[in-house]
């Protein structure tokens, strides 16, 4: 039974990730430019976030979420003001330099990481859905501690393993790409990033 649930919660983790959009756009763009590892990281971001929501959802923390939710306007603002200035910080940047320091590298990493996990967490209303989602999922069984555990723990494996499989996919073309062209994928990204920051900040008004 626990397998099950696992499997089905990797389903959801894997569902919610799936979808293409401003984490996916930066996920594939620095997989291109700064490899595989940069580009799971940002992923592996992302996949925190939602074992995050996915908590509140499955263990029914509904302080927790409603006062997340009453803190959506600010949280949106800050994710398309952040949304924005990862968008130009793209327009700014060079050819990728594959000499980079080791050093450098492991920074990048880090960056990666822990901006995504903070533009997905600027998104409350995910844990609407994961509320919604384990409600459906845990009404079939009796949930406890232990269950809501095991759906935490698949709904991170499930968006974990979307992120390295397009990480991955990424890396298999990325060596027919040459830096100038990695530079305007960057700089495109970079646009679309911007929309998306103007577009959020729009949805506020």
């Amino acid at each position: 039974m626990d397998f099950l649930l696992l499997m089905k919660a990797a389903v959801i983790g894997l569902s919610i990730a799936a979808p293409v959009g401003p984490i996916g756009l930066l996920c594939m763009q620095r997989t291109l430019t700064s490899g595989a590892k940069v580009g799971f990281a940002s992923g592996l971001g992302a996949a925190s976030a939602d074992a995050v929501y996915g908590a509140i959802g499955a263990f029914g923390l509904a302080a927790v979420t409603q006062a997340f939710t009453s803190l959506s306007a600010p949280l949106a603002l800050f994710g398309g003001l952040f949304l924005i200035w990862l968008g130009q910080g793209l327009l700014r940047a060079k050819t990728p330099d594959s000499t980079a320091s080791t050093s450098k590298k492991a920074a990048g990493i880090f960056r990666a990481f822990f901006s995504t996990l903070a533009l997905t967490l600027a998104s409350p209303m995910t844990i609407l859905s994961f509320v919604a989602v384990f409600s459906a999922l845990g009404g079939s069984i009796s949930l406890t501690s232990s269950s809501a555990g095991t759906m935490v723990t698949g709904v991170f494996l499930g968006s974990a393993a979307w992120w390295l499989m397009l990480a991955i996919g990424v890396t298999m073309v990325r060596h027919k790409i040459s830096p100038e062209w990695m530079l305007k994928v960057s700089q495109i990204a970079g646009v679309l990033l911007i929309i998306f920051g103007g577009w959020q900040l729009i949805s506020l008004i």
